[in-house]
C-alpha cells in the first residue's frame, strides 16, 4: 500500500488534513495509509514513504526537506496556502495521487528497459 506523510511544524495541522484525506481515498477506493508528521520526526518516517506533502507554513524549509525526501526516493510536494482548510482536502488528495501515479508511471517504464 502506498504511503503518503503530510509533514508541518508540530504535526497537530497534519494530522486534521490526513484524516480529511483518508476519507476521500476510502470514498474514491484508493488504498493509501496517510499519516502525520512533525518536522522533527521526519527523517526516521521517510523510509516507508512514497509521497511527502510539505505544509505551506515550511515553505522556507521546502528545499532541504525535498532534498531530505529524495534520499529515500521519495516525491514531494509544497501544498498550497490554502491546504489546511476544510474545503481544501481534496485538492491535496488530488496532488498526491497525481505524484504516486508519476512514480508508478516512471516504475513501469524503468521496467520496460532492456538492461542487456
Amino acid at each position: 500500500m502506498d504511503t503518503i506523510l503530510i509533514v508541518c511544524a508540530a504535526g497537530a495541522s497534519s494530522t486534521f488534513l490526513a484524516s480529511r484525506i483518508r476519507a476521500i481515498a476510502k470514498r474514491r477506493n484508493r488504498p493509501v495509509l496517510v499519516e502525520a508528521v512533525s518536522q522533527p520526526e521526519l527523517e526516521s518516517r521517510l523510509s516507508n514513504a512514497n509521497v511527502l506533502l510539505i505544509g505551506p507554513h515550511l515553505a522556507a524549509d521546502a528545499v532541504t526537506i525535498s532534498t531530505q525526501a529524495q534520499r529515500f526516493g521519495v516525491a514531494t510536494a509544497l501544498l498550497p496556502a490554502t491546504a489546511f482548510k476544510p474545503d481544501s482536502a481534496e485538492e491535496c488528495f488530488d496532488l498526491a495521487t497525481a505524484l504516486l501515479d508519476l512514480e508508478l508511471a516512471a516504475h513501469h517504464q524503468t521496467e520496460g528497459i532492456s538492461h542487456g
